[in-house]
């Protein structure tokens, strides 16, 4: 714009100058009289307005180019201030849906351990166990460990018929229990407690008849030895302690039959 200023407002000097070299020369001319030079005048100063209109003109057209430019920028910006802010707003609601998946996909992992780990706990309390009694290793049900393990739990609380009922339970069921052995001698020693020697006798003569290596059988020997006491069958109790002597010499059982022969003279 400012060169179109400049360049009008330099035609417009070229022609004043023009001018006054016309008027600077009458005398070498000769061929202007005032009529002309105010016509001369009056079309130069004309070129000079149309000169002038047209910059105007011209500078106007600029300008409003411009400012249609400069709206367009403007709406432009607005645009593209429009499109970030539903672009933010696009971004937090997929960083929601984000938190919640994550969230959900956390709660079902969860779950998913949980069930797993229920059904492994089920597993195992389906999956035969080792256990050794007495330096013997078997392998028993979950449900027949658990009933040996409450009836000798009962046992040493005291509970004797908790005891004697909870093995004999878990015989009946399992006739073929690794617990047997172990079973028939707490059983036994149960059934004492209640003062039922009778029914003890016959547990302690169950233990020694089916299982004679068993680490418990002169501890059954001398328990039944025990029970005839009480019964005041002297006789039998000596017997039983003869037996005890004779087949396990040199067990602790033994020992202490010896020492109860004593009492029982």
């Amino acid at each position: 714009m400012r060169a179109s200023l400049a360049s009008g407002k330099g035609a417009g000097a070229a022609a004043l100058v023009a001018l006054a070299l016309a008027f600077a020369m009458p005398a070498r001319a000769g061929i202007f009289d005032d009529d002309e030079a105010r016509r001369a005048i009056l079309e130069l100063r004309q070129k000079l307005e149309q000169s002038n209109e047209q910059a105007r003109l011209r500078q106007n057209e600029q300008m409003t180019q411009m400012a249609e430019q400069l709206n367009q920028l403007k709406r432009s910006l607005l645009d593209l201030n429009s499109q970030i802010e539903l672009q933010r707003t696009d971004n937090a609601k997929l960083r929601g849906q984000m938190e919640e998946l994550a969230r959900n996909v956390a709660e079902l992992q969860r779950k998913q351990s949980d069930i797993q780990q229920g059904v492994d706990d089920r597993i195992r309390k389906m999956e035969p166990q080792k256990v050794t009694i007495d330096d013997r290793e078997f392998t028993v049900d979950p449900e027949e460990k658990r009933q040996y393990d409450d009836a000798l739990a009962g046992f040493r609380k005291g509970e004797f018929d908790r005891a004697s009922n909870g093995f004999g339970a878990l015989l009946k069921r399992f006739p073929s229990t690794g617990y047997r052995d172990s079973a028939l001698f707490w059983m036994g020693n149960a059934q004492y407690g209640r003062r039922e020697y009778k029914d003890a006798i016959t547990s302690f003569r169950s233990l020694v008849a089916s299982s004679p290596q068993s680490p418990r059988a002169p501890e059954a020997l001398l328990a039944i030895a025990n029970c005839q006491a009480e019964l005041k069958d002297t006789k039998g109790a000596r017997k039983t302690i003869d037996e005890l002597v004779k087949t396990y010499p040199k067990s602790e059982a033994a020992q202490a039959g010896k020492e109860r022969l004593v009492s029982l003279k």
